[in-house]
């Protein structure tokens, strides 16, 4: 019997006797199917079949484990399955287009410009044209037919030949996506009208004109109460250099800018401007960092405003805090920020006197971590909710070199996790355990949306989140049901107890058990770099055919 038979077979056998009958409006076939392949790995869903009598059907998740003689015949064909989708995967990225025209073995440059002149010219051409088209491409020639392909498997692999300092695989920092994936996302491997052999500008109102809108929205959806910055319309590249890298955690390298804050926005803005001294109530902000309180792109509030902004300096009521400049300097209500921020914030000053484990840093003046005047996240991090932390915390730094990165961690914020101002937990953690973890991923995850303010809770209010988190990072929220049920069906996350004495634990294991919290050279983060594969699971699973914990 062959391979496909084998699998039709299997498919298709209808259900033993006794299989659940559900009225026919029962679940939709998908999702019970996706529920046994969940929980019965070695298992086939049986499909739906329109029952005969009084409108049943057999119910569309039915489980049914393939019959022994079956179950043979498809250890035997495994290796060959596997082989060929190998080959089959392997394959596919090579495979050759064919050529119009039959070719001579011994095809050259000149033969190809005799039809392909245009990939020769243009204001701006690939240096590697001068070398030759076989440079790049193969021909090959059969008695059938011409095929021309690349010499590489992928032209991504074609590029590195000669960039390799562009090779994402090899860079210790933030790199642009489509550089990892596919160069020519963005480039032209001939000729083109455009700088660095770009397909479009970097310049435009939209995707139509500008490379850059491709992908991104920025500057095109600016509510009519909003604002946008001008240097838009000058070009993306007038402030960012796209394949710059950097293993810092500075906002020059994680956004790829020209050169970092301030000092890139005084190339264009004069700070000796009486109409932007004006604007500042005549307060020094020469050294300020612009782009916190400042949206470099485009904003929902007046004067490209942050999105999170603080209520006195959002009402404009500067002398709140503020009194007159003296001698080019600040000069506040109060004796020091610490006390002029209790002054509306004592509630905080409270917690970081009686904190069991307290936070070091929440000791000082509150603008050591916190802008006064506006951020890109709530509280007001400066410059960020990552690099506030990293400045003191320099071994987490280090961890950012690593490939793969938790998001909340280095993207988002360590206060996500971390109560910065202090708590009863150790490690300030918000959580004990697992249900630190579960509060973003567990199937009883429910963040509470607050009206009017673009943000999510957890944590009973106390973190807040943008509105899209979830759905702009693909949360995944696990399948668990009484402590089990990761990485596959029945696997548990919790502790397990002694059978004999339920007071007493057996087997202590969560989240950190496999995982770890902030990075990885991995995917899936886990622990000591490992790789997600069977040869972790035998670092607990001695005995694969038991799956017993040693």
């Amino acid at each position: 019997m062959d391979v496909l038979s084998v699998l039709f077979k299997l498919k298709l056998s209808p259900a033993p006797h006794g299989v659940h009958q559900a009225p026919s409006t029962s679940r939709p076939h998908a999702s019970k199917c996706e529920h046994h392949h969940t929980a019965k790995m070695a298992g086939t869903c049986v499909p739906r079949a329109e029952g005969k009598e009084g409108g049943t059907r057999q119910h569309s998740g039915s489980f049914r484990r393939p019959a022994a003689a079956d179950r043979a015949k498809l250890r035997k064909l495994f290796p060959l399955l596997s082989g060929i989708v190998l080959v089959m995967l392997a394959a596919r990225p090579a495979m050759a287009v064919k050529h119009p025209i039959p070719l001579e073995p011994n095809t050259d440059a000149a033969k190809c410009a005799e039809c392909h002149e245009d990939k020769t010219k243009g204001k701006v051409v690939h240096a590697a044209i001068a070398t030759g088209c076989l440079t790049c491409h193969e021909v090959r020639v059969s008695k059938a037919a011409t095929h021309i392909k690349l010499v590489t498997a992928t032209p991504v692999k074609l590029c590195l030949q000669c960039h390799k300092d562009k090779d994402a695989s090899q860079i210790q920092g933030h790199v642009h996506s489509p550089a990892v994936r596919d160069c020519l996302t963005c480039h032209n491997p001939h000729t083109s009208d455009n700088q660095h052999l770009l397909v479009k500008s970097t310049s435009g109102a939209g995707k139509e004109d500008n490379l850059c809108l491709t992908c991104h929205q920025i500057g095109t959806n600016v509510p009519e109460k909003g604002s946008r910055h001008p240097a838009l319309d000058i070009g993306c590249d007038a402030c960012h250099v796209t394949h710059k890298t950097g293993t810092s955690p500075d906002r020059e390298f994680q956004y790829h800018l020209a050169k970092t804050t301030p000092a890139l926005c005084v190339d264009c803005h004069d700070v000796s401007d009486p109409d932007l001294a004006k604007a500042h109530r005549n307060q020094p902000f020469e050294k300020a960092d612009c782009v916190g309180c400042h949206d470099p792109h485009q904003s929902d509030r007046p004067k490209l405003m942050q999105k999170f902004v603080h209520l006195p300096f959002g009402q404009q009521v500067c002398d709140t805090c503020h009194q007159p400049a003296k001698d080019g300097k600040v000069v506040l209500t109060k004796d020091s920020p610490k006390e002029l921020c209790l002054t509306c914030h004592d509630e905080k000053g409270k917690q970081i006197d009686n904190a069991k484990v307290q936070h070091p840093g929440a000791l000082g003046d509150c603008t050591d971590c916190h802008s006064p005047h506006a951020g890109t996240s709530p509280g007001f991090p400066k410059p960020d909710g990552v690099s506030v932390c990293l400045g003191c915390h320099t071994e987490r730094a280090d961890e950012m070199k690593k490939h793969v990165l938790h998001q909340p961690a280095f993207q988002q914020g360590c206060a996500i996790c971390h109560e910065p101002h202090g708590n009863d937990n150790e490690h300030l953690l918000r959580a004990q355990g697992s249900a630190l973890c579960l509060e973003c991923h567990g199937p009883e995850s429910a963040p509470q949306k607050v009206e009017g303010e673009h943000v999510l809770t957890i944590f009973g209010g106390k973190v807040k989140l943008p509105d899209d988190y979830y759905r702009k990072n693909r949360v995944p929220i696990l399948p668990l049901q009484y402590g089990a049920g990761h990485p596959v069906a029945g696997h548990p996350v919790q502790d397990i107890m002694d059978p004999t004495d339920i007071t007493k634990v057996k087997l202590r294991i969560n989240c950190l058990t496999c995982h770890q919290p902030h990075a990885s050279a991995e995917p899936d983060l886990l622990v000591k770099d490992q790789q997600p594969n069977m040869a972790f699971c035998d670092t607990c699973h001695k005995n694969r055919m038991t799956m017993g914990v040693q």
